[in-house]
């Protein structure tokens, strides 16, 4: 049932539902910029998508544990997304959701589908993602 859920929900934020702050130039060059600033000291990043309305990370926490790596990325962006905007207020949503990644298959699987969802959402030449 959880995983129905999940897949209603990226379905929905793929259709480009909500606020799309993340397609603004500024906003997603910070947060690619951010993700990179950690990527060997509290994390090994393997793969992200910043799309317009949220974002797809795979990596390894080393040294943070994963809420307080997600906690900071949230933090960091809201403030330079809403200086950006010139707005005050909640710019992400308190929950995140992820996945324990078990073995290289899903890993791969993983890292294939934070890679394609642009594609799969129709962004063509999409360029705010990245990986290993």
């Amino acid at each position: 049932m959880q995983y129905l859920f999940s897949e209603k929900i990226e379905q929905y934020l793929d259709a480009g539902y909500g606020a799309c702050w993340l397609k603004q130039e500024a906003i997603a060059a910070a947060i690619a910029r951010l993700l990179q600033k950690f990527d060997g000291d509290w994390y090994r990043l393997f793969a992200w998508c910043i799309m317009p309305n949220h974002i797809h990370v795979v990596f390894q926490p080393l040294t943070k544990p994963l809420h307080q790596i997600v906690q900071t990325w949230k933090r960091v962006s809201a403030q330079k997304a809403n200086k950006l905007l010139r707005r005050s207020g909640t710019f992400w949503q308190p929950e995140y959701f992820d996945h324990l990644i078990r073995d290289e298959e899903k890993f791969e699987h993983a890292v294939e589908y934070v890679w394609k969802n642009p594609d799969a959402a129709g962004f063509r030449e999409w360029k705010w993602r990245w990986k290993v």
